[in-house]
């Protein structure tokens, strides 16, 4: 069995819901290619889930996206489903690959879109890294947040009924 402390990440100062989503460029992955793409471009589509999540091979990313995976709610619902992480687009098109992973992921090694929206965290025993505390945004095709679910520790994981009563009521 694997043990690991469990870790309190303190306030965050995130944004709420009713107020804008911070844009942000950044390259995209899919299963055969990345290019760069904004977060407008993407809730420009539609209603968007953004999903912030640790890096690609640690647990939490892995249990994060098989939970998405086997909710599928853009089947059900006019929704796009995207991730951002600290992984570079090597990293996140082999877990794209390993994992048969439907979604987007966003790249951003230097952590900023986090700094930007105010989860950024020091990971434990890793002077200068820092990643996005896991976090979850349901956004309109404006970038209006409808839902946000930020973590206070780590590790935890969103409230996925919580998420689905969100997408369900929107």
């Amino acid at each position: 069995m694997v043990e690991f402390d469990v870790v309190e990440l303190g306030p965050a100062n995130h944004p709420e819901v009713g107020e804008t989503a911070p844009d942000f460029t950044r390259p995209l992955v899919n299963d055969e290619f990345w290019e760069d793409a904004s977060l407008s471009d993407v809730t420009a589509d539609g209603p968007t889930l953004l999903v912030f999540h640790s890096m690609d091979g640690a647990f939490p990313a892995t249990y994060v996206w098989n939970e998405l995976r086997e909710r599928a709610w853009d089947d059900d619902h006019d929704l796009r489903i995207v991730g951002l992480s600290i992984s570079t687009p090597y990293e996140h098109k082999t877990l794209v690959e390993e994992r048969g992973i439907e979604y987007r992921l966003f790249s951003d090694p230097s952590n900023e879109v986090a700094e930007r929206y105010g989860i950024s965290h020091d990971l434990d025993g890793m002077a200068g890294i820092s990643e996005p505390r896991p976090a979850v945004f349901l956004l309109d095709e404006n970038r209006t947040i409808e839902y946000a679910w930020v973590a206070a520790e780590w590790p935890e994981f969103p409230e996925y009924d919580e998420i689905e009563r969100a997408i369900e009521e929107r």
